[in-house]
């Protein structure tokens, strides 16, 4: 059975991929920044409403993977109180200063982490070695690694996906390789033939404001060009037309 998780960012883009067929949720904010910590009203309101599992994210800023002490702090404080939640699932991710996985620290987070499913999201297409990482995030007990092949899209990835995807195979225990990053519906089938158990998208699509009245000229970004009469939120009919096909698939096969 293929997988399918929605990145989304708000309760609401939560419930209407759960509708139209999620499997699984990624819970962010700041879809600008490539997702941020979800804040605390957006956890309390997801979980209380949303049935399938909700995987949180904690990233506490853009930018890179090296975080420095007080970061660090904010993303044990993060996890604890996603913990406490009751979520599922968490995703996160930290890298040394050298590109490799911050062990000391993943051991740290992944203490905190409990019983929670955690996910080592995109950091992994950082690294220098990803078989290397995979390694290493096996023996820290991770469930999955949400990757691109450490391509700038997934597809471009899928020599690296694929070689990962087999190391998975015979790896007691090892993380699930979920193929993330320009997955869209155009492209899935790609994923599905690479044999990849897992595929995440934001099946998203830009939604014009509710406002009348629209005050020219101001712009709360440093980035002038935004739009801020506009939001992201999940497409009902992309996520319906994913799981359509991947349904098929799970059944032929």
């Amino acid at each position: 059975m293929i997988t399918l998780e929605i990145c989304c960012y708000g309760a609401e883009c939560a419930l209407i991929a759960q509708e139209f067929g999620a499997d699984r949720i990624e819970l962010c904010s700041s879809p600008a920044e490539g997702g941020l910590t979800p804040s605390y009203g957006c956890l309390k309101q997801t979980i209380d409403t949303v049935n399938i599992p909700v995987h949180p994210i904690v990233r506490p800023r853009g930018g890179d993977f090296c975080y420095n002490d007080s970061e660090f702090e904010a993303i044990k404080h993060d996890i604890s109180l996603i913990r406490q939640l009751g979520f599922p699932g968490v995703v996160y991710g930290i890298l040394n200063r050298e590109g490799h996985i911050d062990i000391p620290r993943m051991r740290i987070l992944k203490a905190l982490s409990g019983d929670m499913a955690v996910t080592f999201h995109r950091a992994f297409d950082m690294c220098i070695s990803p078989k290397q990482a995979y390694e290493q995030l096996t023996e820290l007990g991770v469930a999955r690694i949400l990757t691109s092949g450490q391509q700038q899209n997934a597809e471009l990835g899928l020599p690296l996906l694929k070689e990962l995807n087999v190391l998975a195979g015979k790896t007691p225990n090892g993380p699930i390789i979920m193929a993330g990053a320009g997955v869209k519906l155009s492209n899935l089938q790609k994923f599905i033939d690479a044999g990849l158990p897992e595929v995440h998208t934001s099946a998203g699509k830009v939604m014009p404001s509710s406002m009348n009245y629209r005050k020219a000229g101001v712009t709360m970004s440093a980035n002038m060009e935004m739009d801020e009469f506009t939001h992201y939120c999940v497409d009902r009919d992309v996520v319906e037309a994913m799981k359509n096909l991947l349904t098929i698939t799970n059944y032929d096969q």
